[in-house]
């Protein structure tokens, strides 16, 4: 009898419905995935590990130990705690984000857990309103940022959760006279690297708060000694907290098969060949974050290799996190610039998405070109390095906290002085394959080593404990 044999258009669907599946299965973002499904409200959100009833605290403990591989999880001691966590904003930028993925571990050992937004925009927000419901639906209580079921819940709360420095307007302006008795159960967990975040108004309080939390060491010396010389106040304690990769975006990472097939598919969409060696930076499109300079520095890349006349596979650029719907200047000086030098064909702008898992699969370098004092931590970096992927970054903020400078990727400069130095690497990785697999292999060890879950879970949990420890002497 004769075997059958799948015509071409089968075998076409088939690939095209494997690969709807699986980015409906794997949408990640640059935070967390499940909070990212909630922007865009998907029918698998029931089935997420914390889709869990207020009250049902074995299934939830039973879910973390599932989720982040371990006997038990390192913030179980957090069950029946009163926690209040107070965001200044509510979107799907990296604080907001990371304060939901807090609520959710809390959530998942049993803690009841309450979100305030201290700034909200007038009208229906789309973002804002999904963003809600799935904390609703997760059983995290949400209520406004005034009244006096905000003042009641700080008062009674065991933990007081502060997100970001701007996060500080929201205690005079609704605590009033109450402030002194929440301050010792204040945790301030800072993510900002920018001077201009360094108002009394908004961090007068810190000196009298539990503790701090900072993103990476660099971010914290830099508060540690701006609040001082600037301010005239003194930081509390101040715990430096790395983040770690969610689970979901390790399974993607880590699965050879789904790779392969978002690998082909981004691929196919930019029109670039399997050979073709890309050089990516993800992040929103903005002057501090370096993708002027990253553009110059791979012009000057493609001059070197033709100088040189390097036999190289075809180098490309990719720009994710574009918008042009907003027109910004910066935006069209990108444009314009790549026009101007005709690279049209070798530079590719992508719109800004929350699933970057796609294009990790299919690049061969991460780019973290973030400018000034660089990013407080770049959750972005250790995601790439989660994909075995060498990092080309700034010697500044965090990323020089995360690359190892020579082994799991090169460091350059920020700034101009930085361009002819990352065009060098640029060159040096499209070069040398075997140095471009070994740095990706080593940043993917270092990452099972130090930038999972369950190391962040860990790390929070000694913060916690010790906040805890404080606000109960205190009182």
């Amino acid at each position: 009898m004769a075997k059958h044999t799948p015509s071409t258009s089968t075998l076409c669907f088939q690939k095209k419905r494997w690969l709807l599946i699986l980015l409906a299965l794997l949408s990640i973002s640059t935070a967390v995935a499940f909070i990212i499904r909630a922007a865009y409200d998907s029918s698998c959100d029931r089935s997420q590990r914390f889709d869990l009833p207020l009250g049902n605290e074995k299934s939830a403990e039973s879910s973390v130990k599932d989720r982040i591989g371990v006997v038990a999880s390192p913030l179980s001691f957090m069950k029946s705690k009163v926690v209040l966590l107070v965001s200044h904003e509510l979107s799907l930028s990296g604080g907001p984000l990371l304060l939901m993925e807090l609520a959710f571990l809390l959530r998942g050992v049993g803690a009841e857990v309450c979100w305030i937004t201290n700034q909200k925009p007038s009208g229906t927000d789309e973002v804002i309103y999904n963003l809600e419901n799935k904390m609703l639906d997760r059983g995290v209580q949400v209520f406004s940022a005034k009244g006096q079921e905000a003042i009641d819940t700080a008062l009674k709360a065991d933990l007081v959760v502060l997100n970001t420095a701007v996060a500080g307007k929201w205690l005079d302006a609704v605590l009033n006279k109450d402030v002194p008795r929440v301050l010792p159960k204040v945790l301030w967990w800072i993510h900002e690297m920018r001077g201009h975040y360094f108002k009394l108004d908004y961090v007068k309080h810190l000196p009298y708060v539990a503790g701090s939390m900072i993103d990476s060491h660099v971010t914290a010396e830099y508060w540690q000694n701006r609040t001082q010389e600037r301010l005239k106040i003194k930081m509390p304690k101040t715990y430096v907290v790395h983040l770690g990769n969610s689970k979901e975006l390790m399974d993607v990472a880590e699965d050879n098969v789904a790779k392969r097939v978002l690998r082909e598919h981004v691929r196919e969409s930019l029109g670039v060949r399997n050979d073709d060696i890309l050089f990516a930076a993800i992040n929103s499109v903005s002057r501090g974050k370096g993708q002027d300079l990253f553009l110059r520095s791979f012009h000057e890349s493609l001059q070197l290799i033709k100088q040189k006349k390097l036999q190289v596979p075809s180098i490309h650029a990719v720009i994710v996190g574009s918008d042009m719907s907003v027109q910004t200047k910066f935006e069209t000086e990108l444009r314009d610039f790549v026009a101007r030098n005709q690279i049209q064909h070798r530079v590719h702008f992508v719109n800004k998405t929350l699933t970057v898992a796609p294009y990790l699969a299919a690049i061969d370098v991460l780019v973290q070109n973030s400018q000034g004092r660089g990013e407080c931590f770049g959750r972005i970096t250790i995601e790439a390095m989660a994909f075995q992927l060498p990092v080309l970054g700034t010697s500044a903020g965090g990323t020089a906290e995360i690359v190892v400078n020579g082994s799991t990727g090169f460091l350059h400069p920020a700034g101009k002085e930085g361009i002819t130095p990352l065009a060098t690497n640029i060159v040096k990785l499209a070069t040398q394959v075997e140095k471009r697999l070994t740095m990706g292999k080593r940043g993917y060890v270092r990452v099972k080593q130090m930038f999972l879950e369950r190391h962040m879970a860990d790390r929070i949990a000694g913060v916690l404990k010790d906040v805890l420890q404080k606000a109960k002497s205190h009182h």
